[in-house]
């Protein structure tokens, strides 16, 4: 019987959760649920300057947003502060740490004597054998590790493969200060081993930090959790993404009108694939992931990509599925507020009616919410330019000869209209789309919209026929 699968997503409260963590962060929900585990998540608060509670709230809001559900409360590294500092003079305790009363002076004078040599700056070790009796009077030391000065460690990753650090490099690092307040190095290990965690997946970013994290497994007797360190996200010029590429909150996605389910395929497929899959639904997702298919290069950010998919998703979603992501995200949309307070039923019943014909032409749910405008438009309705400029004399002609043929209709829908627009096209000799414009202008205010035929279906007879008079007055 194998272990139960713990992976744990710990960002640090600085900021927003960026589309960045995000990967991360899917990538743990995504093995864990394809093993059958669980993934924990840890909020890495230990810097007190820079931490925020608006950071933790906005980083939880992304992540219930995106559907990434975590086991259990939220654990606060800040608030095992004691637990670290317990593991930490244990290791004192058995001889694998010990007290160091280096002053800052002389550790800045080993720095410069490094530098002089063209070596990279490592602490000496001069506190490593001695007795701490000799400590000058009143000084509080920092705990530092004993690392191995031969060998090498070895970490064995499940992307980069085996990965191996020559000992004499990681140097005897402080797990410690000396204001009794643990390094990050130290925390990370102790709550990941007290969390149980078996797989620790996070950015390549990390991968000098797991071996010195190793070392403190090492000390303290435990087991090495799995490691897969993924390759960071680049932006399209192959730099490392910044704020310029999109490396943005989630909740700026949220904004430009992206569908959850489309920002986790496409995130999915930075630096993971299946076979030629480029559409994938969630289940499909937690059914194929497995961390060792995860490529070590570096993975590009394409907005045009992001949008394409999140077009054919919104196509492939149930209309009342859609209109229920639509109304829900409006509130977060640029305007989105004034919109929301129009949708009552019975215009909300128009937007699922209307939902084949709209989402066919928007690849964003921006684009989709402007597209609605139609059914919620006060009358007389704002003309945009282009339908303006459709609406001349010769046009108001052309509609006054439809209403009247529309009176007469005994059934309303697509049909039926459609039939009478066909027929008053045969017996006056005009092509179809000159009488189509001007209907749509009249209908939607715009030059583009659905088809017109089921605008009016959606509109009903009573508000398109008193639209179209509008524009006849």
């Amino acid at each position: 019987m194998s272990e139960k699968v713990v992976t744990r997503f710990a960002p640090s409260p600085t900021g927003f959760l960026h589309i960045g963590g995000a990967r991360t962060a899917l990538f743990n929900w995504l093995y864990a649920k394809h093993a059958g585990g669980t993934m924990l998540l840890r909020i890495e608060d230990t810097d007190r300057e820079r931490s925020t509670e608006a950071a933790t709230a906005a980083i939880l809001e992304g992540l219930t947003w995106l559907g990434l559900t975590w086991e259990g409360e939220p654990v606060s590294q800040y608030q095992r502060a004691a637990r670290h500092r317990e593991v930490a003079e244990e290791l004192v305790r058995l001889g694998k740490a010990y007290y160091c009363y280096a002053t800052p002076a002389e550790l800045e004078a080993m720095r410069e004597k490094a530098r002089a040599e063209g070596r990279p700056p490592r602490y000496d070790g001069r506190w490593r054998d001695r007795d701490p009796s000799e400590a000058p009077a009143g000084a509080k030391g920092a705990i530092r590790i004993k690392a191995p000065i031969d060998g090498e460690t070895v970490v064995h990753d499940l992307v980069q493969g085996e990965v191996r650090f020559p000992n004499k490099d990681l140097d005897d690092f402080i797990i410690l200060r000396s204001d009794g307040n643990p390094t990050y190095m130290h925390a990370v290990v102790v709550d990941d081993h007290d969390m149980e965690v078996t797989h620790i997946i996070r950015g390549d970013d990390h991968l000098t930090n797991a071996a010195r994290q190793t070392v403190i497994y090492d000390a303290m007797g435990w087991q090495v959790p799995k490691m897969a360190h993924i390759p960071l996200i680049h932006g399209a010029d192959g730099a490392k993404l910044s704020k310029r590429h999109g490396a943005l909150g989630v909740e700026a996605y949220r904004a430009m009108g992206y569908l959850p389910e489309a920002l986790l395929n496409y995130l999915a497929r930075l630096g993971w694939s299946h076979g030629d899959d480029e559409v994938m639904s969630i289940e499909q997702m937690i059914s194929w992931f497995d961390i060792k298919d995860v490529n070590k290069g570096a993975a590009r950010f394409d907005f045009a990509k992001l949008e394409a998919l999140n077009g054919v998703h919104m196509r492939a979603m149930d209309d009342a599925r859609l209109t229920d992501a639509l109304l829900a995200t409006l509130p977060y949309l640029p305007e989105g507020e004034q919109l929301a307070s129009r949708f009552d039923e019975p215009a909300r019943d128009r937007l699922v009616k209307a939902m084949p014909g709209l989402k066919e032409r928007a690849k964003t749910l921006v684009e989709l919410a402007d597209n609605t405008y139609y059914l919620t438009a006060s009358r007389p309705l704002q003309l945009d330019e282009k339908a303006v400029a459709i609406l001349d004399a010769d046009a108001r002609a052309v509609l006054k000869a439809v209403a009247e043929r529309f009176q007469g209709l005994g059934e309303w829908n697509a049909q039926s209209t459609e039939a009478a627009v066909r027929d008053y096209a045969q017996t006056s000799g005009l092509k179809l789309g000159k009488i189509a414009q001007p209907l749509r202008a009249a209908l939607t205010g715009r030059s583009t919209s659905p088809g017109v035929f089921d605008v009016l279906e959606v509109l009903g007879r009573g508000e398109s026929l008193a639209r179209i008079q509008d524009q006849i007055d």
